[in-house]
C-alpha cells in the first residue's frame, strides 16, 4: 500500500442540457457521462490514472450499481475495501457556463465498521471528511507513523475540527469558508491555529490562496483556460487532490508549489471534458496541459 483514500462512493450522472425539464415537459440532454464519483474517491481514481493506484476505503452496497463501480475499481487496478450500505449513491450533475447544479442521493448508513488495514510502507492518507470514524481513526494511526496526512475541505462535515488537528496538508473550498463564516484570511489562519502545516482555498478561476511549509501566504493562479473550452468543472477539485498525492509519491523531496503546480495543469485537463472518467489526465496529458496554457499566460 502506497496510499489509502477514504470516503463516500457515488456514481455520478452528468448531463450536458441547456434547461432542466419542468411540469410535463421533456427535453433531450446534449450529452451525457456516467462514471464513478465522490470526492475522495474520484481523487484515487486520478491518482490511479497518473501511475500510482491507491487503496481505497469506500461505501459500497450489494446492487447493480455497485457491481458497476467494483468493476470500474477492477479496470484502475485500486484495490477496494468496501464499508457496506444498503443502496449505491448518486449524484446528478449539470455542468453550464464555468459552474455546476448536483443533485444527490446518499446512503451513508453504514452496515458494519471501517476495515482496518495494515498501514505498512503506507506514505500518504487522503480524506474527504465522510466516514468521520474510520477518518480519525486513520489520520491519528498515520501521524503517529509520520505518514502524510491530506484532506479535502469540501464541506462543513461530523468531526472536521477534530480531524484537522491530525492533517499536514488542508486544501479545503470556499463553501467551507462560507459555512464557517470566515474570510479566507481568516480560515487560512485558523488551518494553521489547528496545526496544517500547509493549507489552501480553492478558489476556481481564481485559482488557490495558500500558505506553504513557511507559512508564506501566496496565490496560485489557475491555468488560462478559455471559456470557450470549459465543459464540465464538476470533479475538478477531486481531481487536483488525487494530483497532487500522486506528484507526491512520485517526488516526495520536492516542495508543494511543485506539487500543487502539476495538480493545477490536472485540473485544468479535467474541466475541458464530460465527466470524470473522461476527465482523468495521463502523466502526459498533465505536461501537454501545462505546457499549452503556461505558454499563453
Amino acid at each position: 500500500m502506497q496510499a489509502l483514500f477514504i470516503g463516500q462512493t457515488y456514481i455520478d450522472v452528468t448531463l450536458l442540457c441547456g434547461a432542466m425539464p419542468t411540469g410535463d415537459e421533456k427535453r433531450v440532454a446534449e450529452d451525457y457521462a456516467v462514471s464513478f464519483g465522490g470526492n475522495a474517491v474520484t481523487a484515487a481514481f486520478a491518482c490511479a490514472k497518473l501511475g500510482f493506484a491507491p487503496d481505497l476505503i469506500a461505501t459500497v452496497a450489494d446492487d447493480w450499481l455497485g457491481r458497476m463501480f467494483l468493476d470500474m475499481a477492477r479496470t484502475y487496478k485500486v484495490p477496494v475495501h468496501p464499508r457496506r450500505v444498503t443502496r449505491s449513491s448518486l449524484s446528478f450533475v449539470l455542468p453550464k457556463n464555468g459552474r455546476r447544479a448536483i443533485l444527490r442521493a446518499r446512503d451513508d448508513h453504514f452496515l458494519e465498521p471501517f476495515p482496518k488495514l495494515d498501514l505498512e510502507d503506507c506514505r500518504v492518507l487522503h480524506l474527504d471528511g465522510h466516514q468521520g470514524d474510520a477518518a480519525i481513526h486513520y489520520a491519528k494511526a498515520c501521524r503517529e507513523r509520520r505518514i502524510l496526512t491530506s484532506l479535502d475541505g469540501g464541506g462543513l462535515r461530523g468531526n472536521l475540527q477534530e480531524l484537522l488537528a491530525f492533517i499536514d496538508v488542508a486544501i479545503v473550498a470556499e463553501r467551507l469558508c462560507e459555512q464557517m463564516d470566515l474570510s479566507p484570511g481568516a480560515m487560512l489562519d485558523h488551518l494553521k491555529a489547528k496545526g496544517c502545516r500547509i493549507g489552501g482555498i480553492t478558489q476556481g478561476e481564481r485559482g488557490m490562496l495558500w500558505y506553504d511549509e513557511k507559512g508564506s501566504v501566496s496565490r496560485l493562479p489557475a491555468l488560462p483556460v478559455p471559456q470557450e473550452e470549459i465543459i464540465d468543472t464538476s470533479g475538478a477539485g477531486d481531481v487536483f487532490h488525487g494530483a497532487y498525492v500522486a506528484s507526491y509519491l512520485a517526488a516526495p523531496e520536492r516542495d508543494f508549489l511543485h506539487h500543487f503546480g502539476f495538480a493545477r495543469a490536472a485540473a485544468a485537463y479535467k474541466i475541458r471534458r464530460l465527466g470524470n472518467e473522461a476527465g482523468l489526465p495521463t502523466w502526459a496529458d498533465v505536461m501537454a496541459t501545462e505546457c499549452a496554457y503556461v505558454l499563453v499566460s
